[in-house]
C-alpha cells in the first residue's frame, strides 16, 4: 500500500546530508579513521565506546541516565562506568574468564546491566543479553546452548536458574547482583566483588573478528538459534547511529529497547556511547504518562522506540500530550516491524515531528535500510539502503526483479555488522546464504521507482487468495486507520476456493463493542480502502494480538493457535 502523501525533507545541516553522493563514494574503511586503535595491535569495542571518552574532554560528560518506575535515578559519566567496568572486568578475569567464554546476562534494566555488557567486552569474552520475562525453558535453551561459563542476574531472577541448574554443566559461577548474603555454592556476590576489585584494567586487545556478542532469536520450529557478532561490528554501529538516528555531541538519547533485543544492545549501548552520547534508561513497564514524563525530564532530543509503543500512544490520545513539555524532541525514530502509515501522519500532527522507519535484523547487526533526515519520507515505506549497503529484491534463483515486482529482500554480503556465525549449528548459518553472493533476509518486498524499499511480509507470512499475493502488513495498516480499531493482526488460513482466505484478529478501542454489525463496517472499509481480494472474510474480535518483546506481531502464532498448530519457540513472546 504505497501513499501518495510524501513528507518532505528539510534543510540538514549535519550529519548525511546528500544521501546520493554519499552512497555512491562510500566506502567502509574510511569509518575506521575515526577509532583509537584499527590496527594490526588489534581492536576493542569498548575502548571506543568508553575509555577513550573517559580519557579526554568527555570524562565529566553523563553517559547514563538511569530511572526506574519508584522514581529511583542514578547518573554514571563516561568516568565512572570506565571505573566500573574495569572493576568488574578484573572480577571476571580472577574467575578465570578468558577470551572466547560466554557470559550471559539475565537482568532488568539495571545499571548493572549495561556496565556488564563493557566489562565483558573489555575481557574478550562473549555477552549474551537475555530478557528478564524468560521462563526457565527458554533460559535452559540459551545457556545449554552457549556452554555459558558465567551468568549475571538478581536473586529473584536466580530462582528460574535453580529449576534447570542441574543440566548446565558448563555454567560455573553466577554473580548476583543485590545479594549479600544466603549464598549457595558457586554463587558470588556482584557488589562485594567489585567493591574489593582493583579499578585498574589491561584492556584485551583483539582482532576484529573475534565474537563480541550472541542473541538468540525464535524460529517457527525448533529452538532458538545463537546469531553471532563480532567486535568489527563498532564499524557499522558508529556511523549508522550518526546517520539515521542523526545523533549529535549535545543531544539527550533514548531508546526504549531492553538489550534483550538487539536493538537495546546496538542502539541501546554501542552505538550512543560510540558516539560520546548521553543517553536515558528507564527500567519499568510501559507507561504513557511515565514515558512523557521522561521527555520532558530528562529533555530527550532523539526517541527511538518501537511501532507497538507508538501505536499505544496514539491509542492513550492527545490530551495526554498536552501535560507534558516534550518541545525538547527533534527527532523520533522506529524500528520493529513496518510502522504504519496512519502513525507517521498522527505524530506529525501532534508531535510536529515525522517519525523516521527503519528496518534490519538481528542477524544484519545494523540498520539496513532507513528513512533519512535528508530524504523525503514516503509513509509506510522502509526508505533506502544505508551508504554501503546493496539492497536488492531477488526471484529465488537471485535473479534481480524490476521495480514494483514483488520478491525476497536480500542483501549483498559483506557489510561489518554482518553475523559470523550461528552458535553451534553452521547449518542454519550457511542457509542465509544459500543463494550465491547474497544473504537471504526472509523478507518480502519490492522497490518502488524512486528507489524506495516496501515491506510485504516474512516469506511464510504472504498470503495468496485467489491468486492474488497479499502483504499482511498493508492490511494491517489500513485496519488501524479505521475508527474502532486499535491493533489487528492478519494471517492466512486454507480455503478450498481461494486456496487462501485472510482473517483478522482485532482489538478494539475504547467505546466500541463487538458485533456483526461492525464486523461487516470494518469489512467495507477494507475493500474501499484496498481492494475487493483484499478484505478479512473473517474477523475474531480480542484482547490482545501476541507480539514478541521487540513489537512484532507473532502472525504464525495466531496462525498456530487457529489452525491448532504447534506454536514453535514463544521464548520472545510478550509478557
Amino acid at each position: 500500500m504505497e501513499y501518495k502523501d510524501i513528507i518532505y525533507k528539510t534543510p540538514v545541516k549535519h550529519g548525511l546530508i546528500n544521501y546520493e553522493n554519499t552512497y555512491k563514494d562510500f566506502n567502509w574503511k574510511n569509518i575506521n579513521r575515526y577509532f583509537d586503535h584499527f590496527s594490526g595491535d588489534g581492536v576493542n569495542i569498548a575502548h571506543e565506546a568508553i575509555d577513550r571518552h573517559a580519557e579526554n574532554s568527555c570524562k565529566d560528560k553523563i553517559a547514563l541516565h538511569w530511572e526506574d518506575e519508584d522514581n529511583v535515578k542514578k547518573q554514571y559519566t563516561f568516568s565512572d562506568i570506565k571505573r566500573q567496568s574495569d572493576k568488574l572486568a578484573n572480577v571476571l578475569r580472577n574467575l578465570g574468564v578468558e577470551k572466547g567464554d560466554r557470559i550471559f546476562l539475565f537482568l532488568p534494566r539495571v545499571p548493572e546491566l549495561y556496565i556488564s555488557i563493557i566489562a565483558i567486552a573489555k575481557v574478550g569474552a562473549i555477552a549474551g543479553p537475555m530478557f528478564s520475562a524468560f521462563g526457565p525453558e527458554a533460559i535452559k535453551d540459551r545457556l545449554h546452548d552457549s556452554e555459558a561459563k558465567v551468568l549475571i542476574t538478581t536473586p529473584e531472577l536466580n530462582q528460574r536458574v535453580d529449576e534447570i541448574r542441574e543440566v548446565l554443566p558448563a555454567l560455573k559461577h553466577i554473580l548476583l547482583v543485590n545479594a549479600e548474603h544466603n549464598l549457595k555454592k558457586d554463587e558470588i556476590s556482584y557488589e562485594s566483588e567489585t567493591n574489593k576489585a582493583s579499578e585498574s584494567f589491561k584492556i584485551r586487545w583483539v582482532d576484529p573478528e573475534d565474537y563480541l556478542f550472541i542473541l538468540y532469536t525464535s524460529g517457527t520450529t525448533g529452538k532458538p538459534k545463537g546469531v553471532t557478532h563480532v567486535h568489527n561490528d563498532m564499524v557499522s554501529h558508529y556511523i549508522t547511529t550518526k546517520w539515521v538516528l542523526d545523533l549529535r555531541e549535545d543531544d539527550v538519547y533514548w531508546c526504549t529497547a531492553d538489550p534483550g533485543w538487539v536493538t537495546g544492545t546496538v542502539y541501546g549501548i554501542w552505538g550512543p556511547w560510540l558516539n560520546r552520547i548521553s543517553q536515558v534508561v528507564y527500567n519499568g513497564r510501559y507507561d504513557a504518562e511515565k514515558w512523557y514524563s521522561i521527555i520532558e525530564k530528562y529533555k530527550v532530543t532523539v526517541w527511538y522506540t518501537a511501532p507497538t509503543a507508538l501505536r499505544m500512544l496514539m491509542k492513550a490520545g492527545d490530551k495526554i500530550i498536552k501535560k507534558y513539555d516534550l518541545s525538547s524532541l527533534r527527532y523520533i525514530c522506529s524500528v520493529g516491524e513496518p510502522l504504519n502509515p496512519e502513525v507517521i501522519k498522527w505524530g506529525l500532527r501532534v508531535y510536529n515531528l515525522p517519525i523516521h522507519d527503519n528496518w534490519w535484523q538481528t542477524e544484519t547487526g545494523s540498520i539496513m535500510i532507513a528513512n533519512y533526515p535528508c530524504l523525503p519520507i514516503k509513509p509506510g515505506s522502509m526508505g533506502k539502503p544505508f551508504p554501503g549497503v546493496c539492497a536488492k529484491i531477488i526471484n529465488a534463483k537471485g535473479k534481480e526483479l524490476s521495480p514494483g515486482e514483488h520478491g525476497l529482500l536480500a542483501l549483498k554480503r559483506g557489510w561489518p555488522s554482518m553475523l559470523r556465525r550461528i552458535w553451534s549449528d553452521k547449518k542454519k548459518y550457511n542457509e542465509y546464504f544459500r543463494i550465491s553472493g547474497w544473504y537471504t533476509t526472509g523478507d518480502t518486498a519490492y522497490m518502488d521507482n524512486d528507489g524506495y524499499f516496501w515491506f510485504v511480509g516474512r516469506a511464510d507470512d504472504v498470503i495468496k487468495t485467489a491468486g492474488h499475493r497479499v502483504g499482511p502488513f498493508e492490511v494491517e495498516s489500513a485496519l488501524v486507520e479505521h475508527e474502532a480499531v486499535a491493533e489487528a493482526g492478519i494471517i492466512g488460513i486454507p480455503d478450498t476456493e481461494r486456496s487462501e482466505i485472510i482473517k483478522a484478529f482485532i482489538v478494539l478501542n475504547h467505546g466500541y463493542k463487538p458485533s456483526p454489525n461492525l464486523k461487516k463496517e470494518i469489512q467495507e472499509f477494507i475493500k474501499k480502502r484496498l481492494a475487493a481480494h483484499a478484505y478479512p472474510r473473517e474477523i475474531e474480535f480480542t484482547k490482545d494480538v501476541p507480539k514478541t518483546r521487540s513489537g512484532k506481531i507473532m502472525r504464525r502464532l495466531l496462525k498456530a493457535r487457529d489452525l491448532g498448530l504447534p506454536t514453535g519457540d514463544i521464548s520472545t513472546l510478550e509478557e
